[in-house]
C-alpha cells in the first residue's frame, strides 16, 4: 500500500458535518487549483458518470487538454481522476494526494480530499477543461467550489439520499440545481425542472427518444456545444465504454453487470435488458443498501429476471442477504463470488447472468475476480 492509499483508507467516508468550509479552506491551502481550469459540472440522480465520461471524449475530440473528476470507482481510487482521456498514473496521483495530506491532515472527507487531490492534479496537468461530476446533492457538495465553472448538467432527478437532500423530487432537485451560478449555461436532461434555475442566463432542455445512453450522449453534446460554443461531432462518444453500466463481462453465458442502485435506475436497466439478453433465461444477483427502496427494485428486476441470488457487498450500510432473500423469495448466499457461481449455474451455458444493485458489489467482485481471493476490507 502507498502512503497516498493509507492517507485516503484512514479518512471518514462520513460523519463530519455537511458543508463546504473544509473544501474551501483546503484548496485556499494547495493554492486554488479550482481556478486554473474552466468546468462543466454534473449533477442529478443516475447517468452522471456516463455523461461525463461521454463530455470528456467530446472535448478530447476537439483538442481541448481535458481532465475529468467521477466518483464511485470500481476497483482502484486513480479511476477517479482522468487527465487527457485516461486515468491519472500513480505518480502524480501520489504527488496529488499527499499534498493535501501535507495541507489538512485528517480533517476533511475521503471524499474532499479525493476532489481537492483531483483539482491539484488538473492544475499540474494544465487542464484547460474539467468534467466534475458531483457526488451527493449539489449545494453542500465538495465539488461545489468550481471557481469557473461555465456549463451546469441536470440529467434526471428522482428521490435519494432524502435524509440529506429532502423527501420530495422537487426539495431534491433545489438541492442540485444550487450548484447554478448567476449567469450560468444549464443542460437540463428531465422535462419540468427549468423553472428550479432562474439564475441561468441559459438553459437547453434535453431529451431524446432511444436508450437511457442516447439521451445521455445528448445531453453531453449540448453541454460540450454550450462550453466550447460551437457544434461538434457526437461520433467519438460510440467509442466510450461505460464501466458498469450494461457492461459485458462474459459470453458464456452472457453475463452483464450494471450498477443500478435505486428504482429509476432499475427502472432503466430493466427496459433496455431484453434487448440484449434475448430470448436467454435471466438469473440476477443483487446486493443494495438497506435504505434505499429495495421492494421497489426488487419488484422491477423480477418482470425480467424471476430468479434473484441475494448477496451482500462489503459496505457496512448493505442489507443482508438473508433478509435479502426474504424480499426476492429467491436462495441468498453472503459471498458475492459464491452468488455469482450459483447464478452462472442456474443460468447454464445458454443463459444469462445480471449483477446489479449496488456499485459496491461490483467493486467487491472486480477485486475478488482479479486474483485476490479474499473478500476485501469493508467499505463504510
Amino acid at each position: 500500500m502507498t502512503a497516498a492509499d493509507a492517507y485516503i483508507d484512514s479518512l471518514q467516508l462520513f460523519g463530519m458535518q455537511f458543508g463546504l468550509d473544509r473544501m474551501r479552506g483546503l484548496l485556499d491551502r494547495l493554492g486554488h487549483p479550482e481556478q486554473e481550469f474552466d468546468a462543466i459540472h454534473v449533477v442529478g440522480t443516475n447517468g452522471k458518470g456516463s455523461t461525463t465520461l461521454f463530455c470528456e471524449a467530446l472535448l478530447l475530440a476537439e483538442g481541448v487538454r481535458a481532465g475529468a473528476y467521477l466518483s464511485p470507482h470500481l476497483t482502484s481510487f486513480t479511476e477517479r481522476i482522468r487527465i487527457g482521456g485516461r486515468e491519472i498514473d500513480a505518480a502524480a496521483y501520489e504527488e496529488a494526494v499527499l499534498r493535501v495530506r501535507e495541507a489538512v491532515g485528517r480533517d476533511v472527507t475521503q471524499f474532499e480530499a479525493l476532489t481537492g487531490a483531483a483539482f491539484a492534479a488538473f492544475a499540474a496537468a494544465g487542464v484547460e477543461w474539467a468534467v466534475v461530476e458531483a457526488g451527493l446533492g449539489g449545494r453542500l457538495d465538495a465539488t461545489n467550489v468550481l471557481a469557473r465553472s461555465r456549463v451546469q448538467v441536470l440529467t434526471n432527478v428522482s428521490l435519494e439520499h432524502t435524509e440529506l437532500l429532502g423527501d420530495t423530487r422537487e426539495a431534491i432537485a433545489a438541492e442540485k440545481t444550487a450548484v447554478v451560478p448567476p449567469g450560468g449555461a444549464v443542460v437540463i436532461g428531465e422535462a419540468g425542472w427549468e423553472g428550479f434555475v432562474p439564475q441561468a442566463r441559459t438553459v437547453r432542455q434535453v431529451t431524446v427518444a432511444g436508450t437511457y445512453q442516447d439521451q445521455n450522449r445528448a445531453v453531453a453534446q449540448a453541454a460540450v456545444e454550450l462550453a466550447l460554443g460551437h457544434a461538434v461531432d457526437p461520433a467519438p462518444m460510440r467509442a466510450v465504454t461505460v464501466p458498469g453500466r450494461m457492461e459485458v463481462r462474459g459470453r458464456d453465458p452472457l453475463e452483464i453487470w450494471d450498477g443500478a442502485h435505486n428504482p429509476a435506475g432499475m427502472q432503466r436497466l430493466v427496459a433496455e435488458l431484453p434487448g440484449l439478453v434475448g430470448e436467454r433465461r435471466c438469473v440476477a444477483v443483487l446486493s443494495t443498501l438497506g435504505e434505499k427502496d429495495v421492494r421497489g427494485m426488487v419488484d422491477l428486476l423480477r418482470a425480467v429476471c424471476p430468479t434473484i441470488v441475494a448477496t451482500q457487498s462489503t459496505n457496512s450500510r448493505a442489507m443482508p442477504a438473508d433478509t435479502l432473500g426474504g424480499i426476492t423469495g429467491g436462495p441468498a448466499e453472503p459471498d458475492p463470488v459464491a452468488a455469482r457461481e450459483r447464478a452462472i449455474a442456474l443460468a447454464g451455458r445458454s443463459g444469462a447472468v445480471l449483477i446489479c444493485g449496488s456499485l459496491y458489489l461490483l467493486h467487491d467482485l472486480t477485486t475478488r475476480l482479479a486474483g485476490a481471493g479474499t473478500p476485501p476490507a469493508p467499505v463504510h
